[in-house]
């Protein structure tokens, strides 16, 4: 039976209609494949709309902002606009903090995220519960991210979700966690239940591959080419890994969290 999405993660899917824009002002970006130009940190986005849109919205690969097509705040932008109530950062009164709130709501959210699939893929019901406490602890933290200290509650998930990935994966898959697999031709690797946590498989070549139970925490997908892999049971993907990967009809994609 393949993985269902797991309950609670409504909240971390991004509302571009109900946000201020946040994620084309607050980040920086160099110009690279990825983003056509230079904009620092804070400053708007030349091609931001006096409404909170787009304005190339519909031609952003083709005007050189790829990077823009695969990001993802996890539900964090309409998050905060909604806890300013109908204040936004052209206020310089709110602005630095709201801000500073995007930027930990972000963190917070993301880890909600994970979270939420440890507590479904999870088989033991004592370390669920462990997973469940940290779960309240972050989404407190989002509700009020003034003085949040993200590291801390993200250095205390890490094991956790380590525990959680081991529980799934049983031990017979290959481990090839942090590795340097850019460029590699993977379709005759067994990758089922594999860690693949934090592994670099830029342009990797994955087509066919089955990563049920595969550990995909922080791996650089990248221009990996999953054409016809099953991705639907993998553990501890998101939507900007799939996004940024080479995918067509035939990929067997998670289902939407």
């Amino acid at each position: 039976m393949r993985p269902v999405a797991p309950a609670g993660r409504e909240h971390l899917a991004a509302d571009c209609a109900a946000c201020v824009g946040l994620c084309c002002v607050v980040p920086a970006f160099a110009p690279s494949a990825d983003f056509a130009i230079d904009k620092p940190a804070g400053t708007p986005c030349p091609n931001l709309g006096d409404h909170f849109g787009c304005t190339i919205h519909t031609e952003l690969p083709e005007r050189g902002f790829r990077g823009c097509t695969v990001y993802d705040c996890f539900g964090a932008g309409q998050r905060v606009a909604a806890s300013y109530a109908g204040r936004d950062w052209r206020d310089p009164e709110v602005r630095p903090a709201m801000f500073a709130d995007f930027e930990v709501v972000e963190r917070l959210h993301e880890l909600l995220w994970y979270l939420a699939e440890a507590h479904a893929r999870c088989p033991d019901a004592a370390l669920r519960e462990e997973v469940d406490g940290l779960r309240r602890q972050v989404e407190q933290a989002a509700q009020a991210p003034g003085d949040v200290e993200v590291l801390r509650l993200q250095l205390r998930a890490d094991p956790l979700l380590g525990e959680v990935s081991a529980a799934v994966r049983g031990t017979g898959g290959v481990d090839h966690r942090g590795h340097d697999l850019a460029g590699r031709d993977l379709r005759a690797d067994d990758l089922a239940g594999a860690s693949l946590r934090g592994a670099v498989l830029l342009g990797a070549d994955l087509r066919g591959q089955d990563l049920t139970d595969a550990d995909l925490l922080g791996a650089d997908l990248r221009g990996a080419d999953l054409r016809g892999a099953d991705v639907a049971g993998a553990l501890f993907w998101t939507r900007l890994q799939l996004r940024a990967a080479v995918t067509d009809a035939s990929t067997v994609l998670p289902a939407a969290g």
